[in-house]
């Protein structure tokens, strides 16, 4: 099996690909568990469980940058609302061996400017998302 060393991800966000301003994307996924366990001899050796509703997020590490239609200019006025995410392992066509994961996030957070003396300034912000993901292949 292949492996993949991230060196040309995409990551375009409200249609704007800032893919060479985001240093790091990681998108997780969780799902509730759910107790099912109930007065009954089939569960005598232990509980029983479902999964429930799933709570994804994506966390990226922006570069930032306050040139037009770059980091700043892009993200600030989504801050509060919704938008639309694709991220892809490369930049190459969807595949099967590089599918597209498509989401919307909640912008709920955001850092204007971070960084200490002599070092880039940068922007890491987790967005929860809004509903199921969608993998293109």
């Amino acid at each position: 099996m292949a492996r993949i060393v991230l060196t040309d991800a995409s990551i375009v966000i409200n249609s704007v690909d800032l893919s060479d301003h985001i240093g790091s994307v990681t998108i997780s996924t969780s799902e509730d568990v759910i107790d099912t366990s109930a007065f009954s001899s089939t569960i005598a050796t232990g509980r029983t469980r479902v999964s429930g509703l799933a709570d994804n997020s994506v966390t990226l590490e922006f570069h930032q940058d306050f040139a037009t239609s770059s980091v700043e200019q892009t993200i600030y006025p989504l801050l509060g609302s919704t938008t639309t995410v694709v991220v892809k392992p490369t930049s190459a066509a969807v595949s099967a061996t590089n599918p597209s994961y498509t989401f919307t996030a909640l912008v709920s957070e955001w850092q204007e400017l971070s960084g200490s003396v002599g070092e880039l300034a940068t922007a890491s912000v987790t967005w929860p998302i809004s509903g199921a993901i969608t993998k293109g292949v």
